[in-house]
């Protein structure tokens, strides 16, 4: 029997995903993937992970990792404004390419990645790492529990939790943050940013209520905007008003139903998304469907504290004209662990990927709409 292929992975960007989720991750599914290379911008942060999570070979430049022999797949696991130039370098050395989303912050940056993937080596790919559409409870139990609502009446998204750093300390992973960074960093980071806002924002003024706008749209924005797409079926019609009122933000949007049940037809429904973050240690992610006589939310745990499962409620009208109501989890598996496994699924056997660049793509259009209804509300017109 011939020995099941693992891919060599090399880590770009020692921060706190890679020291709390990535590498544990990684380093348990030893079947799959093994560690060969990490790199990050403090010379002691990639020495202390390289040590810790048995790395033979660490550095602090994204040149030599790109260029190492024993590189299948790059994780880019670095800060938003560095997505973009690090995931073309890895595909112009015939490199797969793992990207933490978001991709990128802005249209023409993600079409340069798509530019770069067309034209990429030894077939080298992009997976962009929307770990919640890969939960097993979404993939399986909502996916399945939605199709049977003939008619959508309304959806709900939201996200607002508390500071990750509450959580991260009960993870047991013990990230560390050491302070050698060249001080030039900082200033290049800035330069990056603000390069990406601009061409986000396409000409307008980038005011700081805009620039932060931006940025959580692609953070924590991004998580539960891409779910949306994938639990309703594309973008939607059109965003009909927003609030940017940090660090809160709002939207309604317009959506058409698109299950073609009976009685489910064209007909339009709202959707009200709704994210933040506050000093509260909680963690409320969900997308919450409703038909005439069901209704199906997904609840997601925060990732950081492995065990906690993503749960499917269900309420729906009894045959007697009773609720009721129940309760899927389709695994225990947590959501990087089995987006990890169709990773190398897409890599090594084939298999279609989902989260692509052109995927990704798709937030950045939605973001788009989002600025155009903040505009309009600014000028005090409508969002259409």
């Amino acid at each position: 029997m011939a020995e099941q292929k693992k891919l060599r992975v090399g880590i770009l960007g020692a921060g706190e995903v890679a020291q709390v989720i990535h590498l544990p991750t990684l380093t348990l599914l030893s079947s799959l993937f093994t560690l060969t290379s990490i790199c990050d911008i403090s010379a002691q942060t990639a020495a202390h992970c390289a040590t810790k999570f048995h790395i033979p070979h660490h550095t602090t430049s994204a040149p030599a990792l790109l260029a190492h022999p024993a590189v299948d797949v790059v994780f880019v696991l670095t800060s938003d404004e560095h997505h973009a130039p690090y995931t073309i370098a890895a595909l112009r050395a015939g490199k797969h390419v793992f990207v933490e989303k978001p991709l990128t912050l802005s249209l023409p940056s993600a079409r340069a990645i798509l530019a770069a993937e067309e034209a990429a080596p030894h077939g080298a790919r992009v997976f962009v790492g929307y770990m919640r559409r890969y939960a097993p409870s979404f993939v399986r139990a909502f996916h399945d529990e939605v199709r049977s609502i003939p008619r959508i009446l309304y959806a709900r998204v939201r996200d607002i939790i508390g500071p990750n750093a509450y959580f991260v300390a009960q993870s047991g992973t013990e990230p560390v943050r050491l302070a050698d960074v060249p001080e030039e960093a900082d200033a290049e980071r800035r330069e990056r940013v603000d390069a990406l806002v601009r061409e986000a924002w396409a000409g307008r003024e980038v005011t700081p209520e805009r620039a932060a706008y931006t940025r959580f749209l692609g953070g924590l924005g991004s998580h539960d905007l891409s779910l949306m797409r994938e639990a309703l079926g594309g973008l939607p019609e059109r965003v009909d008003a927003v609030a940017v009122q940090q660090p809160f933000y709002h939207a309604l949007m317009t959506y058409r139903n698109r299950n073609g049940g009976e009685g489910g037809g064209e007909e339009a429904f709202a959707v009200m998304y709704e994210s933040g973050v506050d000093a509260v240690p909680r963690f409320d992610a969900h997308v919450a469907v409703y038909g005439e006589t069901k209704s199906v939310e997904i609840r997601y745990a925060t990732p950081y504290v492995k065990g906690l499962p993503v749960v499917v409620a269900v309420r729906e009208k009894g045959a007697g004209g009773e609720m009721v109501q129940r309760e899927v989890v389709s695994s225990y598996e947590d959501a990087y662990t089995a987006e990890m496994r169709e990773l190398w699924a897409c890599l090594v056997e084939g298999r279609a990927c989902k989260t692509t660049v052109a995927d990704a793509m798709e937030d950045l259009r939605l973001f788009e709409m989002m600025y155009r209804a903040y505009d309009a509300q600014m000028r005090g017109g409508s969002g259409e």
